[in-house]
């Protein structure tokens, strides 16, 4: 069976695409690659909406919406649940995280919109962005390949376990 390639993109709206922007370009450091104007007849009735694309390295992309009638904005823009089990997680390397950090702290993020924690199979920096989505950006600790290796080895054992009742850690990495 064929897995998808890669991400191309996620969909999100926003109530202010221009603090979405600066948050996503300027503090965190991804380009907007695209932004597309459009009108669609969509669920019954014609939708006016701005679509912005902020890339990622491997071609993939954050995206969001923002639409032109606030009743639009209403039923499809839902509030994030402040949460951090509602997240979308970032592959970054260590002097990205390093510049993702210290851009955060000097735009004056701090808890509970930007914390660090240690997982042990890996090091994560969360930051909230202006609608209020938590985004991680996530550094593999050293052994990450033969940590991989073992979780996918062990995932259906460790499922079945917890789903029988053992909810024993299993994360000797911390």
């Amino acid at each position: 069976m064929s897995l998808p390639s890669r991400l191309h993109h996620t969909a999100y709206v926003t109530k202010d695409m221009e603090a979405t922007r600066k948050f996503y370009e300027d503090v965190i450091g991804l380009p907007l690659v695209a932004t597309w104007s459009e009108s669609d007849e969509l669920f019954g009735a014609v939708r006016t909406y701005c679509h912005c694309f902020f890339g990622l390295g491997d071609g993939g992309a954050l995206a969001f919406f923002q639409f032109e009638k606030p009743q639009d904005q209403e039923q499809f823009g839902p509030q994030m649940p402040f949460s951090p089990f509602h997240h979308i997680a970032l592959n970054v390397d260590a002097e990205t995280q390093k510049g993702i950090e210290e851009r955060l702290k000097k735009a004056g993020y701090k808890e509970p919109g930007h914390f660090v924690l240690e997982h042990g199979y890996c090091r994560s920096v969360y930051a909230t962005d202006p609608n209020g989505m938590i985004v991680e950006f996530t550094l593999d600790a050293p052994k990450a390949g033969e940590i991989n290796a073992t979780r996918r080895k062990q995932a259906h054992a460790e499922l079945k376990k917890w789903l029988g009742g053992d909810h024993t850690s299993n994360n000797t990495y911390r």
